[in-house]
C-alpha cells in the first residue's frame, strides 16, 4: 500500500489544475460519480474536499465545493456529486459532461474533517443523503490499507433507490467482519426491508452505535438538520465533544 503524506491544505499553494472526465458512474436516478485524472495531483486524505470551478463560453464562471469520492490509494480522483435544482453546476455535472470534458479543479482543501487507518477507532460513521461522500472515501482507504479496525456506518436515504454506493457497501460489509452497515430510509420502504424506517435519532445512536465507552472516532456528514440532531444526541449519550467531528451541506434530503 502506499504510503500516505498530504501535508495540511493550508500549509501548501492550492493551485488550478485541469481534471478530465474519463469515466462517469450513474449510482442513483439524481447521483452521478465522474472518475478524474488530474495531472501532478498532490494527493489527499480521505474526508478531503477540492473546488470545481466551470468556465462559460462569455467568461462567466461558477465555483463550488465537493467531497473527494475516491480512497488515496485510487489511481484516478473520484466525485460524486447530487443534481441540486437551481444549481449552477450540479445539473452540469450530473447531465451534460462527457467522458473527454474538463473543467478546473483545486485541492486538496480541509484536513480536520479527515480520517486514515493511522487515527485507529474504532470508527462510527454517520450519513445523510449525499453526506455518504466523504465517509466512502473513509470506508474505500479502511479496505485500501486491509484495515481490522471496528467500523460501523448508519446510513439515512430517502427511498431504496436513493442509496449511494449501495452494492458497494453491501460488499464491504459482506466480506469484512468488522464492518458494519446499517440503513435506514425516511420516506418509502420496499416489501420486505428490514432496516430503518425513520430519520436518525437518539434511540437509533444507541441502539446501533459504539458506546461512548469505546471512544469511537466519529464523523457525522449531511443536511444541517441531521447534523444538529445527531451531535446533540450523540453529547446526550455521553460521546466525547473532541471526537465528534461533523460536515454539514445545503438542502437537500
Amino acid at each position: 500500500m502506499p504510503e500516505i503524506d498530504v501535508a495540511p491544505s493550508k500549509q501548501r499553494r492550492l493551485l488550478w489544475r485541469t481534471a478530465e472526465v474519463k469515466e462517469i458512474i450513474e449510482e442513483t436516478p439524481r447521483v452521478r460519480s465522474l472518475v478524474l485524472a488530474v495531472p501532478d495531483w498532490p494527493g489527499h486524505l480521505p474526508g478531503q474536499r477540492i473546488d470545481v470551478r466551470l468556465t462559460a463560453d462569455d467568461g462567466y464562471q461558477a465555483q463550488r465545493s465537493y467531497s473527494i469520492a475516491s480512497a488515496p490509494e485510487a489511481p484516478q480522483l473520484m466525485l460524486t456529486v447530487e443534481r441540486i435544482q437551481d444549481g449552477e453546476i450540479s445539473p452540469y455535472l450530473t447531465a451534460e459532461v462527457r467522458p473527454g470534458d474538463r473543467f478546473g479543479l483545486r485541492g486538496p482543501i480541509g484536513g480536520f474533517f479527515a480520517w486514515t487507518s493511522a487515527v485507529g477507532g474504532p470508527l462510527f460513521l454517520i450519513a445523510g443523503g449525499s453526506g455518504i461522500v466523504p465517509l466512502m472515501a473513509m470506508l474505500r482507504h479502511r479496505a485500501a490499507a486491509k484495515s481490522t479496525i471496528p467500523a460501523l456506518l448508519l446510513y439515512s436515504s430517502r427511498t431504496f433507490e436513493d442509496i449511494i454506493y449501495r452494492e458497494e457497501l453491501d460488499q464491504f460489509a459482506a466480506r469484512d467482519r468488522e464492518l458494519e452497515v446499517v440503513h435506514t430510509l425516511t420516506r418509502t420502504q420496499p416489501v420486505g426491508w428490514s432496516g430503518g424506517a425513520r430519520r436518525i435519532d437518539r434511540d437509533m445512536l444507541a441502539d446501533f452505535g459504539f458506546g461512548a465507552k469505546l471512544h469511537p472516532k466519529i464523523f457525522v456528514c449531511g443536511p444541517t438538520r441531521l447534523v444538529e440532531t445527531v451531535a446533540l444526541s450523540l453529547l446526550e449519550l455521553g460521546h466525547e465533544r473532541g471526537l465528534i467531528k461533523t460536515e454539514r451541506f445545503g438542502p437537500t434530503g
